[in-house]
C-alpha cells in the first residue's frame, strides 16, 4: 500500500470521527421533568422541552439541565431573637419548584442559595415581632408569612415557593428548664384539682346516700309505728268489746285495778311513784266486797241471831238478854261505779 492510500485512509477516519462528534453535539435528548436552555453564539436562543432536539454544532450551546420537579431544601438552624429578647434556634424546610427555566438561569446566579438567605432574613423579621410563647404556638402563622414573602420575592426568579415549614424551634436550655417546671406545676395543679373534685363528688354522693337511707329508714319506722298503733288499737277495741260483753261488776274492776298498780313502778329508771287518786275508791270497793263476804255465826243457847242495828252499835236495854253479841253492821257500800268510771274504760 502506497503512502497516498494510507493518507487517504487517515483522512477518511478523521472525517468519520468528525461526523460522529457533530452528530453527538447536534442531537440531544431531554428527559422528562427536565428543561434546557440553548444559547446561540452566546445569546439565549430557546428553551428545550423533554424529547429529541437537534442543535447546530459549534453554534448552539446547551446549558446544564434544570429540574422542574418540586424540590425540598432543609436549611441549617438559624439563631433568631424574639420580641422578649430570647435567642431561639429555628430549622426551616422550603418546598419550591422552577417554573421558568430562562428566569432561573439568567435572573439569579444561584437560586438555592438565594432562597436560603431570603428565608433567613424573612424568618428573623417575622419571629422578631413575636414573643417566645407566640413563636412556639404560631407555626402556621409564621409559615404563612414566610411563604407569602418568599413567593413574592422569588417570582421574578422563575421559582414558586409552595410551602415553608418550621422543622424545630429550640429555646435556650434555661428557658427549657423553666418551661418544664411550669408544665410540671400545671400538671400537678390539674391533678390536685381533679382529685379534689373527685373527693367532693364522692362526699356528695355519700351524703346523698346517707340522706336517702335515713329517709327510707324514717319512712319504714313511721309505717311500722302506724301498723303497731293500728294493731294496738284493734287489740284495745277487742278488749273493750270483751269487757262490755262480760259485764264486769265493781269487785272485778277493783281487783284488776289493784293488779295493775305494781306495773306503774316497773323499770330501773323510776325514782318516784305517784299513787293515783282513784286508789282510795278502789280500796273501798275491795273492802266492801270482803266485808259482805262474812259467814253466818252459829246460834248460842238455841236462839237465832238478831238482825243488826242501823248504826252498828249494841242495842240498849229494854229487856235484851245480856251476853248476846250482835255482829256489827257492815259499812254502807259506796255507789257501784259504772263501767265508764273504771280505769280500763278510758282505753
Amino acid at each position: 500500500m502506497s503512502s497516498g492510500a494510507t493518507g487517504l485512509i487517515i483522512i477518511l477516519a478523521v472525517l468519520i470521527i468528525f461526523v460522529l462528534v457533530i452528530l453527538v453535539k447536534s442531537v440531544k435528548i431531554i428527559p422528562q421533568a427536565r428543561a434546557g436552555v440553548v444559547e446561540r453564539l452566546g445569546k439565549y436562543q430557546r428553551t428545550l422541552n423533554p424529547g429529541l432536539t437537534i442543535l447546530i454544532p459549534f453554534v448552539d450551546r446547551l446549558l446544564p439541565l434544570l429540574d422542574l420537579r418540586e424540590q425540598v431544601v432543609s436549611f441549617p438552624p438559624q439563631q433568631v431573637i424574639t420580641e422578649d429578647s430570647l435567642v431561639v434556634s429555628i430549622d426551616t424546610v422550603v418546598y419550591f419548584q422552577v417554573t421558568d427555566p430562562r428566569a432561573a438561569t439568567y435572573e439569579i446566579a444561584n437560586y438555592i442559595h438565594a432562597v436560603e438567605q431570603l428565608t433567613t432574613t424573612t424568618l428573623r423579621n417575622v419571629v422578631g415581632g413575636l414573643n417566645l410563647e407566640e413563636a412556639l404556638t404560631s407555626r402556621d402563622r409564621i409559615n404563612g408569612q414566610l411563604r407569602g414573602v418568599l413567593d413574592e420575592a422569588t417570582g421574578r426568579w422563575g421559582i414558586r415557593v409552595s410551602r415553608v415549614e418550621l422543622k424545630a424551634i429550640e429555646p435556650p436550655l434555661s428557658i427549657q428548664d423553666s418551661m418544664e417546671k411550669q408544665m410540671r406545676a400545671e400538671r400537678e395543679r390539674r391533678a390536685t384539682i381533679l382529685t379534689a373534685e373527685g373527693t367532693k363528688q364522692a362526699q356528695i354522693l355519700n351524703a346523698e346516700g346517707r340522706r336517702q337511707a335515713a329517709i327510707l329508714a324514717a319512712e319504714g319506722d313511721a309505717k311500722a309505728d302506724i301498723l303497731r298503733a293500728d294493731g294496738e288499737s284493734q287489740a284495745i277495741a277487742k278488749v273493750f268489746e270483751a269487757i262490755h260483753k262480760g259485764n264486769p261488776d265493781q269487785k272485778l274492776l277493783a281487783y284488776q285495778y289493784l293488779q295493775t298498780l305494781p306495773k306503774l313502778a316497773e323499770g330501773t329508771s323510776n325514782k318516784m311513784w305517784i299513787i293515783p287518786s282513784e286508789l282510795g275508791e278502789a280500796l273501798k270497793g275491795v273492802g266492801s266486797a270482803l266485808g259482805n263476804f262474812v259467814p253466818d255465826m252459829p246460834a248460842t243457847n238455841g236462839s237465832t241471831p238478831h238482825a243488826p242495828a242501823g248504826n252498828g252499835s249494841a242495842p240498849a236495854g229494854n229487856g235484851s238478854a245480856p251476853g248476846r253479841v250482835t255482829p256489827p253492821a257492815p259499812a254502807a257500800a259506796p255507789a257501784s261505779p259504772t263501767l265508764a268510771d273504771s280505769p280500763d274504760s278510758q282505753l
